[in-house]
């Protein structure tokens, strides 16, 4: 199965989300998830049975527009709707004076004089509402095609109401012209008008609370630099970042920004990488060492050879990673776009009943239809599809410039669920920058010749012990037939002998009685994780490691004690070093000496007695175990995120973020259920008062008022979801 977003025109509601999102996922061989908000749809397909050409016609066929792929420049077009709805509003004011001047005291315009002149007030006011139905003819006739497909929306909810009106007003105005002054009073031409101005007008402020939703998004897509300069033969140039290709030597200089993921050649520098890894002090960079696109060179020039450009960088990964993110949907998203797919409808036949109802009572057919008008347009579905997309597209994009990076917006919502946390020991709770600390030699061979034998093992490894070997490797000494024990340590051919390193767990595999306990002893007493080395399954020296512990570990540990969670450490370390870790940093519940299948099912058996488990390890060796967790937090280096397995990747090695995750998931929860609440509980009001439930009581509302209310309500939902990009609002 092949991925893809496409950017999707002519949504304006959750209606129109459902629809698409629908009708695409009943053609074979497509799974699609639809976001209103971003207007794009997350696309996974079997490219045997479909195209992308396919793709765009679905969408066509849904009765929306595909505008393509999505890129992550984000290119606005230009708008002129503000300069419009600033000349309309002149004329929306010329209108209202002129239907309602005789009933706020103001003084009538003699020749518009409804009583005195009725034809003039009646073509007046036909003419001035011309101009709002072109203008809002995009609305009108998104209505009516949407009614033709069958998958009517909020516009033809509101074309309905419009056109009803209008219609009914051209009738009697007909009327007028043959004699009957009388229907004067039944002229609705200005609640046209003014639906429209109102619904545009809400739109467009919409719009643009909707752009400040995705403001991290674009901070992102703008880090990255637009021109580099490349080396050449004859000297520097400067190109724009389109013309740089792989393998080609970039020069930076001290103030500029690395253009490119790459690798320095020549030169060494300070890079600030604070956007992507959230470390505040600059890092020391020098020959081979790998540099991120969008880092910003603090004082030396270096020279360095492109990596990774364009889609394939680390910040276009980022991107695209919380994109997709905010295109899959949570169970409050899901619950409110099943309601949502009944609403129009609904609205529909309640408006319906509403209008049948007046006649049947006895009400005058202009009050009937005026009714019907304003059930239809009061109604608001899309405060109710906005809710949740809102509130997660925010969120992502904080939680990526805290770099935080979720991957779907259901595990953000799951973080607020979360009971247990399970930490990895090495590598996540320390460093995993092992120190050597003491060897027990057994053997002819010097130390150093025994270190530069486990360090020709070990740099097969992925494992964080590999780390305290690196700076003994020799490339003379050649590995073959290497086998990675999982769980125990590593086998390889060394001069046509076999060496095995690894933990004590190596005694039983070899069927060898251990003699040296008590150096072992000794060892793990003193916080050490113990390496043994084997010489045709013969002993010949015992090594020591010992550990860093995270910086922010312990108090992170302590917060999320506060916060009424259980910590459990899981290690393969020996039980007396696992022990001391986890009393260091305040863990009282310590699993040692497991393998990573039986981490796999402490997980599993924890989730089996109904708890939520959130996996925190390093993303390479806890892989299995970040997959069965109920959540996977993998701690990254920030360079290598395409194949992570975790639900939620820390860019920086810095474990206060799950503290900040935690933050961020209690808070947008909150926002979603406020937004939800407002939806329904404005529905649940103003349907009714459009209806004529409280006539009895003096409280009715007009169809301008009606337009005025909607877009009120889908404005809360909106200002109330960018309270999350408030300054202070989200834990750093």
């Amino acid at each position: 199965m092949k991925k893809v977003i496409l950017k999707v025109e002519g949504m304006s509601c959750s209606a129109c989300q459902n629809r698409v999102e629908k009708y695409l996922n009943q053609q074979d061989g497509v799974s699609a998830s639809v976001n209103l908000v971003m207007a794009q749809a997350l696309i996974e397909y079997d490219e045997e049975k479909v195209s992308l050409s396919d793709l765009d016609r679905f969408i066509e066929e849904a009765g929306y527009k595909s505008a393509g792929i999505y890129h992550e420049e984000l290119d606005e077009k230009k708008d002129n709707t503000k300069y419009y709805l600033i000349g309309f509003a002149f004329l929306i004011i010329v209108i209202m004076y002129i239907s309602m001047s005789h009933m706020i005291g103001f003084p009538v315009i003699p020749f518009f004089h409804r009583i005195h002149h009725p034809i003039h007030y009646g073509v007046a006011l036909f003419i001035f509402t011309i101009p709002f139905l072109i203008f809002g003819f995009d609305i009108l006739k998104s209505g009516i095609v949407k009614l033709i497909h069958k998958s009517p929306n909020m516009d033809t909810l509101v074309t309905i109401g419009v056109l009803a009106s209008f219609i009914y007003s051209i009738v009697n105005l007909v009327l007028i012209f043959l004699g009957n002054n009388m229907l004067v009073e039944n002229l609705y031409f200005e609640s046209s008008a003014m639906i429209i101005y109102f619904i545009k007008l809400g739109r467009f402020i919409d719009k643009k609370s909707k752009e400040k939703t995705k403001e991290a998004i674009k901070e992102l897509v703008q880090i990255t630099p637009q021109s580099a300069i490349i080396k050449t033969k004859s000297g520097e140039k400067e190109v724009t970042i389109d013309e740089v290709k792989k393998g080609d030597i970039l020069i930076c200089k001290p103030g500029m920004k690395i253009a490119v993921d790459g690798v320095i050649t020549s030169g060494e520098t300070h890079l600030d990488e604070a956007f992507i890894t959230g470390e505040s002090f600059p890092v020391k960079k020098s020959k081979n060492d790998k540099v991120i696109a969008g880092s910003i060179n603090i004082d030396g020039s270096i020279e360095y050879q492109a990596e990774k450009i364009g889609p394939d960088s680390t910040i276009s990964e980022i991107v695209r990673l919380v994109v997709e993110a905010t295109s899959t949907k949570t169970q409050s998203q899901r619950l409110a776009d099943q309601v949502s797919g009944y609403f129009v409808p609904g609205i529909m036949i309640i408006a319906t009943i509403t209008f049948i109802s007046y006649l049947l009572l006895g009400y005058p057919f202009n009050e009937s239809i005026i009714s019907f008008v304003t059930v239809l347009v009061v109604a608001c579905p899309c405060a109710l599809g906005l809710a949740t997309p809102l509130a997660i597209v925010v969120s992502e994009g904080e939680c990526a410039k805290k770099g935080i990076l979720v991957k779907t917006s259901e595990t953000l919502e799951n973080v607020n669920k979360i009971d247990t946390i399970i930490f990895d020991k090495t590598g996540t709770l320390t460093y995993g920058n092992l120190k050597i600390s003491k060897i027990y030699n057994y053997s002819q061979y010097h130390d150093k010749e025994i270190l530069h034998i486990v360090a020709g093992l070990e740099n097969y490894s992925t494992h964080p012990i590999a780390n305290a070997f690196k700076d003994y490797y020799d490339s003379k000494i050649k590995v073959s037939n290497f086998q990675n024990i999982s769980g125990v340590g590593l086998f390889g051919n060394i001069n046509k002998k076999e060496f095995y390193v690894g933990n004590n767990k190596l005694f039983k595999k070899l069927d060898i009685k251990n003699e040296y306990l008590k150096d072992e002893k000794e060892l793990i007493e003193n916080g050490n994780s113990i390496i043994y080395v084997f010489e045709d399954n013969k002993v010949i020296a015992l090594i020591g490691v010992k550990d860093i512990i995270r910086e922010n570990a312990k108090a992170t540990i302590k917060e999320l004690i506060k916060l009424n969670k259980e910590v459990i450490m899981l290690s393969g370390d020996h039980e007396t070093t696992a022990n001391m870790v986890g009393k260091e940093l305040g863990i009282s519940k310590v699993i040692a000496n497991v393998l990573p299948n039986e981490k796999e099912k402490v997980i599993k058996e924890l989730i089996n007695n109904n708890h939520k488990v959130m996996m925190v390890g390093d993303g390479i060796n806890d892989a299995p175990s970040l997959a069965s967790a109920t959540i996977g937090v993998s701690v990254n280096s920030g360079t290598d995120i395409a194949g992570d397995s975790a639900d939620v990747l820390l860019m920086q090695d810095d474990l206060s973020k799950i503290i900040s995750l935690f933050d961020v998931s209690k808070k947008t929860v909150r926002i979603i259920k406020q937004n939800l609440f407002w939806a329904f509980i404005y529905n649940i009001l103003m349907i009714p008062l459009a209806i004529g439930v409280f006539k009895p009581l003096g409280l009715s509302i007009t169809p301008m008022i009606a337009s005025i209310s909607m877009t009120i309500s889908s404005l809360c939902v909106v200002f109330n979801s960018l309270r999350l990009r408030r300054k202070g609002f989200l834990r750093d």
